[in-house]
């Protein structure tokens, strides 16, 4: 494909693609909803996340060295079931919750711009800002490879450093001691479903490492350097998010780091910096938002552009000007614009785990079935890959039922509409 460019992504750059998405959507638009499911021992379930994600990665890891492609994702699933609806429809949600990622980076941009001024949480204002964060991203996507990966590594440089300042900082400021990592709190005082959903929510804060996949077709030696950038991303996000995380909670409490959940890390720095501790923070988070959003809208351009080639979905044209890749751009940031509006951080974070999920076990199944010996991968950990996934999917779903139906019916509807949707269209192209 003319748009793909060998070689045009170092592993530096790739490493900051990984790392743009994921703490653009884990620690600032995640936090606070972890902590609403486990209370004091919401750093603990970004740890077990992590561990839970390191299984999940190890079958990303060998697939990447196997089959390094453009597509990603797309070209996995298509080696796993072949060319057909299995392969369209896992692809498909992938890039739905990616785009789901995106709307939910874009609402936490706006929740935290607003920090600097007077306005209400609700304001009208939390979906402008996304809106107009989204066209920015689209905007900077269109001018190529050689930007994003320059925009994305200072990007990378400037959050990762300041959200350590902030975190080592709001630890100092606390008088942090060993003493105040460990909970006060029973594991008793919540279900064990609210902690394993509290794990679903941790999970998506590290999603983020798949969007690495997606460029294995222009990353520097793709078949080593995909599987290293996705290891170094995971690591270099745990240890931030456990920083972050404790010095969270050194200076708020639950209730407050709850009440404030969608911008909680611009709530804990007012007690231990003031005001120019928030502008800081608020900072940082609009930083680290942009560069989330634009990291991913970048892998999923690519990735559904991959599909559209394999002809595993349909695609129009509508008249646009350039290719598949910058039409695929428009409809991304489009479906990402209409979710920003639409639903509040809370659904949308709780739709695009359950998505996630659902492809990433999958993945684990198809590679177990078809493909292990092929790509020499251990069965006992894809195994616990898979098991892991369905007891954090299952008790995630169960609250949800409970609580919130609509986020249920919303992703079981998507899921039978893109896999009858993909058996329809493979079915009418076949016949053509």
């Amino acid at each position: 494909m003319s748009q793909y460019k060998k070689n045009s992504l170092s592993l530096t750059g790739a490493v900051s693609l990984g790392t743009g998405v994921m703490i653009g959507a884990g620690i600032f638009a995640l936090l606070g909803q972890v902590a609403e499911l486990s209370g004091q021992w919401f750093p603990i379930a970004f740890l077990v996340g992590a561990i839970i994600s390191g299984f999940s990665a190890y079958s990303y890891v060998k697939m990447s060295n196997a089959y390094p492609s453009a597509g990603g994702i797309a070209t996995y699933l298509k080696k796993i079931y072949g060319k057909g609806a299995l392969t369209a429809s896992g692809a498909l949600l992938m890039a739905f919750s990616m785009v789901i990622n995106e709307s939910l980076v874009a609402r936490t941009f706006g929740s935290y711009t607003l920090q600097l001024f007077d306005v209400s949480d609700n304001s009208v204002w939390v979906p402008v800002l996304g809106v107009i964060l989204l066209i920015t991203a689209f905007l900077i996507n269109i001018s190529g490879n050689n930007v994003i990966g320059k925009s994305s590594l200072v990007m990378a440089i400037l959050k990762i450093g300041g959200i350590s300042i902030f975190a080592i900082g709001g630890l100092w400021a606390a008088g942090f001691s060993f003493s105040e990592v460990v909970p006060s709190s029973s594991l008793s005082e919540y279900p064990v479903s609210s902690y394993l959903g509290a794990l679903a929510l941790s999970i998506l804060a590290y999603k983020g490492f798949t969007t690495i996949t997606n460029s294995g077709g222009e990353i520097v030696n793709p078949n080593k350097n995909v599987g290293r950038a996705i290891i170094i991303s995971l690591a270099i996000c745990t240890i931030i998010y456990l920083l972050v995380a404790f010095a969270v909670s050194s200076n708020l409490s639950i209730e407050e780091i709850i009440r404030a959940k969608d911008y909680s890390l611009a709530e804990a720095s007012r007690p231990a910096f003031g005001k120019y501790g928030l502008w800081f923070t608020v900072g940082i988070a609009i930083v680290a938002t942009i560069s989330g959003v634009i990291a991913s809208v970048f892998a999923v351009s690519r990735m559904t552009a991959m599909l559209t080639d394999m002809d595993l979905i349909p695609h129009r044209h509508f008249g646009m000007p350039g290719g598949i890749q910058k039409h695929m751009l428009v409809y991304t940031v489009v479906s990402a614009i209409a979710l920003t509006v639409l639903f509040d951080l809370t659904r949308i974070a709780s739709l695009g785990a359950i998505l996630y999920l659902v492809m990433d076990i999958g993945i684990h199944w198809g590679i177990l079935r078809n493909l292990r010996k092929e790509i020499k991968a251990n069965a006992a950990i894809i195994v616990t890959a898979i098991i892991l996934d369905l007891i954090v999917l299952g008790s995630f779903l169960w609250i949800k039922v409970s609580s919130d139906l609509l986020v249920v019916v919303v992703a079981a509807v998507l899921t039978v509409l893109v896999f009858t949707g993909e058996k329809w269209f493979l079915k009418k192209t076949d016949n053509i």
